[in-house]
């Protein structure tokens, strides 16, 4: 089956997913699908690509100001008729040059109009359109634009994205749960006690004795990584900052990287580690390392916490986009998460868990991460989309697929060497 997945680069969880497909395709034998990822929005005419631009400013400055180009989106959607999408013979060429049976859209504005373009060109019975969200929860900030009651299949992650895609006027019979779309690296052997152990000492020169805290990054760079070491440094008291270590990721942003680095030089009895941008293979590592992880409230990087059962301190510097709120939302509803909304938040949290790892509320959150982790696997969502019903009239049935049973853990390990 050849698959085009459109995506594009607002935030790097679209993307990721798209990518993650593509692994999870790659790893089957025998291979079920050919797989190609189009950007979407940057790639078929400007005015798009200006406003991917600006939505990955707004989170690097000042997130809270998404709020109102979330709802100017919302009303004047750019992407939703075939009428408002320019260029539209750069989409068309990319159709052409890999036909594809099944377009898979893992991007809440490419779920309409390029649909409908695709079925125009190629003929409706020849291709089917289905879609994957990630979001996490209904309501503000779940854009209504991921929910088209035309396309032929709604994947949502959780029983919250597919109750709101039902709310939203997909059919009950082409709307399922499949889980989380990420990398193999997630859903390998966990690290045991001792691989855990090693990788803190030799890998990163850190002590596995001692609580490790993450400072993650997006794919953008977007971090406030210098507040929070500062509120740190003067909020937490000389026993916790001695029984602390902080792992910072700078993304691919080399002027970050040598700040903390710069910062970290200047400290006695605080142990800081900046780290250079990190690929999925690694970040699975690096979250079952560490003992809490500080973030935006991405899907991508929730989804990834949660498989990993790292405890999560969400970033609210500068606001919460809409698209946060609704994860905020749902975390909230599992009880795995707290809110820093402020650097100067960020001691009064994590003190009693740094001096004592037992603490009933940090034992707590890592049982509520446990609990929210879904029971699907990305092998099922790969099984939906090949078995995706070609549902509106005169469109013929897809041809029976085998089902492959889920890779297992060790036989995903090894082909990712």
């Amino acid at each position: 089956m050849r698959v085009l997945i459109l995506s594009s680069s607002t935030g790097g969880g679209h993307n990721m997913r798209g990518r993650s497909f593509i692994e999870w395709s790659q790893l089957e034998r025998p291979r079920r699908f050919d797989v190609r990822l189009h950007k979407a929005l940057e790639n078929t005419n400007e005015f798009l690509a200006f406003g991917v631009r600006a939505y990955n400013w707004i989170q690097r400055t000042y997130p809270a100001l998404h709020n109102v180009y979330f709802s100017l989106l919302e009303v004047a959607a750019p992407c939703n008729h075939p009428a408002k999408i320019f260029g539209k013979d750069r989409f068309r060429a990319v159709l052409d040059e890999h036909p594809p049976d099944l377009i898979l859209s893992v991007h809440g504005f490419t779920n309409h109009a390029f649909f409908d373009i695709a079925r125009e060109h190629l003929g409706a019975a020849n291709v089917r359109c289905a879609t994957y969200c990630g979001e996490l929860f209904g309501r503000f900030g779940f854009s209504r634009h991921w929910v088209n009651p035309e396309a032929d299949l709604f994947i949502g992650a959780v029983d919250e994205t597919r109750d709101r895609a039902l709310e939203l006027g997909m059919p009950h019979d082409r709307a399922v749960v499949g889980g989380f779309l990420l990398h193999p690296a997630f859903y390998a052997t966990p690290l045991t006690p001792a691989q855990r152990e090693h990788f803190l000492e030799s890998n990163l020169r850190l002590d596995p004795a001692k609580f490790t805290l993450l400072l993650s990054t997006g794919e953008h760079g977007a971090n406030n990584h210098l507040a929070y070491l500062g509120a740190l440094q003067s909020g937490l008291p000389v026993e916790a900052r001695r029984r602390l270590q902080v792992l910072a990721l700078c993304g691919r942003k080399p002027e970050t990287f040598d700040a903390v680095r710069r910062w970290a030089e200047q400290q006695a009895d605080f142990t800081v580690r900046p780290l250079p941008f990190a690929d999925s293979f690694h970040m699975s590592r690096l979250l079952q390392c560490s003992d809490a992880i500080v973030v935006r409230p991405g899907t991508g990087s929730t989804s990834e916490a949660i498989q990993t059962g790292c405890p999560i301190i969400f970033n609210g510097v500068g606001g919460f986009m809409p698209q946060e709120k609704i994860t905020l939302r749902f975390a909230a509803r599992r009880g795995f998460s707290r809110k820093a909304q402020s650097p100067t938040d960020l001691p009064a949290i994590i003190r009693d868990w740094v001096i004592d790892p037992d603490h009933p509320v940090y034992a707590g959150l890592r049982r509520s991460m446990a609990a929210a982790r879904p029971t699907q696997h990305p092998i099922d969502i790969l099984d939906h989309v090949a078995a995706a019903p070609a549902h509106a009239a005169g469109r013929p049935a897809p041809s029976p697929k085998p089902v492959l049973p889920a890779l297992a853990s060790s036989d995903t390990e090894a082909a990712l060497g």
